[in-house]
C-alpha cells in the first residue's frame, strides 16, 4: 500500500463508463489494479442502449431511479477496518436515455457538467470507453481526455447506431491519448487519422484456475451432459446456425448461455438443448467453467465481432477446459490454444472433437504464455500510457 504523501503526487483519475460493479469490464479491471495508488472518480452512465418496452428496460430504469437518490457515495472496499479505502468515488448523474437529436446532446452535457461541477485541483486524468462523452469533452476542467477504446459501437446490434457512429468520431479527433483493445479497433482509429496505442485484455489466473468461493462448481449441476457453456452478453452477436447445428448434432447434453439477454434472436430460446440462464456473479464463474464439458464462442463473423477483443477468451483458456470459438482477428493470435472455426459444420465437428479428447498437450502448453498477460501488468502499461504526458 502507498503513502497518502505518494498518492498525492498522482493525478486523480476521472472515468465515464458502465456502471462500476454491474460487469467485470475490462477498465474495471485496470482501474482496480490502480485504486491503491490513484483517487478514483468512477461515473456511472445509463448506456447506450434506447429504452424499449420491455422488463429489461423496465428493471434498468428502477436501478437508475436508485443510484439518482444516492448520488454519489464511495464503493465501500476496504481491506480492512485498518486500511484506508481503496473503491472509487462512485458518481450517478441523472441522464436523459436519447443521444439522437442535439437536443437530447446538450440536455445530457448539461446534467452531466452540473453533476461534476465540484471538480477541483489537482484537475483530473479524464478516461471513457463510451462515446457518448463527445459533448463533455470541451467543457469538463480536466488534465487530458483518454479514449481507451473497447468496442466499435456504431456496429453494435441493438444500439443507436448513426448517432453513435458521429459521436465516436468527435472523440477520436478530441482525445489527447487513444488506448485500442484490439488491433481491428487500432485500424479503425488510424483510419480516421489518429495513431494509438494497442493493449490488449488480460487475466486474472488465480481466479479462472480455482473454484467458486462455496467449493462447488456452480449452477451447472442442474443440467444433462456433456455441458457445453458461453458466458458473456447474449444478444445478436451469437450465431444462430452455429447453435442450430450444434444442437441439432447432439443426442444428449445440454447448451448453456449465460449472462444478460439483450434483444438475442428469438430462435436460441426455442432450440430444445438450450438454456438460458441469467448473469451469475464474477466468483462463481470458474465453478461453471469447471463444471463444464466444451467452452464454446458461437459468434458471427461481422464487423461488430471482428473488431472485439472478447474479455471471455483469455478467461475460457485459463480454465484448462477444451474451448471452440469462432475463427475471428481477436481468436486467431491465440489459435495453438484452442479449436478454431469457420463454418457451422466444422464448429461442430471441432465440439465433438474436444469432448472425446479434451485438451491437447500442445494446446495446454502454448497456454503457458497466458502468464504473461496478468490485468496486473497490463495496468502498469496502461499507467504509463495515461500518464505519459506527465513527465
Amino acid at each position: 500500500m502507498q503513502s497518502d504523501n505518494e498518492k498525492v503526487t498522482r493525478p486523480p483519475l476521472l472515468v465515464l463508463s458502465d456502471d462500476w460493479g454491474r460487469h467485470p469490464s475490462s477498465c474495471q479491471h485496470l482501474i482496480r489494479h490502480l485504486l491503491p495508488t490513484y483517487d478514483v472518480t468512477w461515473v456511472n452512465t445509463i448506456g447506450m442502449r434506447p429504452p424499449r418496452l420491455d422488463m429489461q428496460t423496465v428493471r434498468r430504469v428502477q436501478g437508475k431511479l436508485a443510484e439518482w437518490i444516492r448520488t454519489k457515495q464511495p464503493s465501500g472496499n476496504k481491506s480492512s477496518q485498518d486500511e484506508p479505502q481503496v473503491g472509487p468515488e462512485i458518481r450517478n448523474p441523472k441522464m436523459w436515455p436519447w443521444f439522437r437529436t442535439a437536443t437530447d446532446r446538450r440536455l445530457n452535457k448539461f446534467l452531466i457538467t452540473r453533476h461534476l461541477r465540484d471538480l477541483a485541483e489537482p484537475l483530473p486524468i479524464a478516461i471513457t470507453t463510451i462515446p457518448i462523452v463527445a459533448d463533455l469533452m470541451k467543457s469538463l476542467p480536466v488534465r487530458r481526455w483518454v479514449y481507451y477504446c473497447v468496442d466499435d459501437f456504431s456496429e453494435w446490434p441493438g444500439l443507436d447506431q448513426e448517432p453513435l457512429r458521429r459521436m465516436d468520431d468527435e472523440v477520436i479527433q478530441a482525445a489527447d491519448v487513444l488506448i485500442a483493445a484490439s488491433e481491428s479497433l487500432q485500424e479503425k482509429l488510424a483510419s480516421a487519422g489518429r495513431a494509438s496505442e494497442l493493449l490488449t485484455h488480460g487475466v486474472d489466473l488465480d481466479h479462472w484456475t480455482s473454484l467458486n468461493q462455496s467449493g462447488e462448481r456452480g449452477v451447472l449441476s442442474q443440467f444433462e451432459g456433456p455441458l457445453f457453456l458461453f458466458w458473456g452478453v447474449i444478444d445478436q452477436r451469437l450465431d444462430v446456425e452455429f447453435l442450430q447445428a450444434l444442437n441439432d448434432s447432439l443426442d444428449k447434453g445440454t447448451i448453456v448461455l449465460v449472462g444478460p439477454q439483450q434483444n438475442p434472436p428469438a430462435e436460441i430460446a426455442e432450440l430444445s438443448r438450450v438454456k438460458l440462464l441469467p448473469p451469475v456473479e464474477f466468483d462463481e464463474l470458474p465453478g461453471c467453467g469447471h463444471a463444464a464439458d466444451v467452452l464454446i464462442m458461437p459468434y458471427v463473423d461481422e464487423p461488430v465481432s471482428r473488431a472485439m477483443q472478447p474479455l471471455k477468451l483469455l478467461e475460457y483458456l485459463a480454465t484448462g477446459k477444451p474451448v471452440v470459438a469462432r475463427d475471428l482477428p481477436a481468436t486467431k493470435a491465440w489459435a495453438d490454444c484452442m479449436e478454431l472455426a469457420a463454418t457451422k459444420e466444422g464448429f461442430v465437428a471441432k465440439v465433438e472433437k474436444v469432448v472425446s479428447s479434451g485438451v491437447t498437450d500442445q494446446q495446454r502448453l502454448s497456454r503457458e504464455r497466458l502468464k504473461a498477460e496478468s490485468w496486473s501488468a497490463k495496468a502498469m502499461r496502461f499507467e504509463q500510457l495515461i500518464t505519459q504526458a506527465e513527465a
